[in-house]
């Protein structure tokens, strides 16, 4: 690719291939990622590294990526709904030529795509690189995951809120993220491990095993904001999504992938797989909120702005706002709740768009309410709810 000497010349260029390149779209996301490769078979990724994700946005730098692939005579095939190639200095060297206007610009915040060609150009011409270990990666459609680099691309969208929880096509993804240990934040093909476990054993080299999963943990891949604190490495898996001011515990905590908090949130119990928490709420210590496949019938739980849930409960409906679930309760969606008249009548004045009469109802019925204070008699072990007069406030020298 020539040098290109101005920015009118750079913008006829990226119109150029949009016009030009048969099949052109612009990508939903798209990045350059280092891949750790199987040490058995070199050619399975088994963890991608995005230093930036881009998505749906910087669609010149997209532009400028297909092009220098394409003069390395490799196509992109813009049918696919992803699609990942290896790139090599040629590629980068063009990449660099392309972005010359804007070069001397880039530091800091601005233009962070040459930022990253720059230094992995660098980074090749100084150390090398492995065949096989750079890539770019282009989703185009929000369709179900084919590869790990895709994979890997859209979990870091959702863990640094590129989108929000919940929102986008993670189906795919178990199947192509593959089962590996992990030692250091490295992954290993168990594979590997199984055919050379004598002598790895035997010459003291046997790596120390952290754990066996197909996601790594946030941390390893996620820098949080300053106001969060997450005591453990293990209690927050990657593809989880945390705002500012969110604190994780060690003991009883984890917030699992495609899982997380909205505003500042004290976890000190279990966020399941597409659960969400809003701002000042307390999960209390070995509570549980259930996941789409731990009992909710499918559907998603969410729980709402400054709510409590009490040590060792479980929350199995959505919650609205200002919710309180006792110590030790399940509140699940065909658990039988009391509701006395005067309570009901408070209840409805919070949520005025219900309508109900009676006195016993199914936890399904009160998903969504706000004001609720899940209580259970210690006489009888009747479960009631009752308007909440308490008002749950985190201590924000905490958050």
């Amino acid at each position: 690719m020539q040098t290109i000497e101005n920015t009118d010349a750079f913008k006829a260029l990226i119109e150029d291939i949009k016009s030009n390149t048969k099949g052109y779209r612009e990508p939903l996301a798209f990045g350059i990622c280092r891949v750790d490769l199987g040490q058995l078979n070199v050619e399975k990724t088994l963890q991608a590294t995005y230093p930036l994700i881009n998505w749906d946005e910087n669609f010149g730098s997209a532009a400028i990526f297909v092009r220098a692939l394409e003069e390395q005579g490799v196509l992109v095939d813009f049918t696919k709904s992803e699609a990942v190639y290896t790139i090599n200095l040629e590629f980068l060297r063009a990449c660099l030529a392309a972005f010359t206007p804007y070069s001397d610009e880039a530091f800091g915040d601005a233009h962070k795509n040459i930022q990253v060609v720059s230094a992995l150009y660098a980074q090749i011409i100084n150390s090398g690189s492995l065949e096989g270990e750079f890539k770019v990666t282009f989703i185009f459609d929000d369709a179900p995951l084919e590869s790990a680099e895709a994979s890997y691309l859209k979990l870091y969208a959702i863990s640094q809120a590129k989108v929000p929880l919940r929102d986008i096509n993670l189906n795919g993804a178990f199947g192509a993220l593959p089962n590996v240990a992990w030692s250091q934040g490295q992954p290993i093909e168990l594979d590997y491990l199984r055919e050379f476990e004598i002598e790895l054993k035997l010459s003291n080299e046997y790596p120390h095993i952290d754990f066996v999963d197909k996601f790594p943990r946030f941390l390893q891949h996620i820098i949080p904001q300053d106001n969060t604190r997450i005591l453990d490495t293990s209690k927050v898996r990657f593809g989880a999504q945390l705002a500012a001011g969110t604190t994780v515990m060690p003991g009883a905590s984890y917030i699992n992938f495609n899982a997380g908090t909205t505003g500042s949130v004290m976890v000190e119990g279990r966020i399941s797989s597409s659960a969400i928490v809003g701002d000042g709420s307390d999960i209390g210590g070995g509570a549980s909120i259930l996941g789409v496949l731990s009992g909710t019938d499918g559907n998603p739980i969410s729980v709402g702005k400054n709510c409590l849930l009490g040590a060792n409960s479980t929350c199995g409906i959505p919650l609205g706002d200002g919710c309180i679930i006792d110590a030790g309760i399940a509140i699940l969606e065909g658990t039988k709740i009391g509701i006395y008249p005067a309570e009901l009548k408070k209840i409805m004045e919070v949520n005025t768009n219900a309508n109900m009469t009676g006195e016993i109802f199914k936890g399904k019925q009160l998903s969504n309410f706000s004001g609720l204070h899940f209580r259970q008699n210690s006489m009888t072990g009747e479960v009631t709810a009752s308007r909440s007069t308490r008002e749950v406030k985190l201590n924000a020298d905490l958050h």
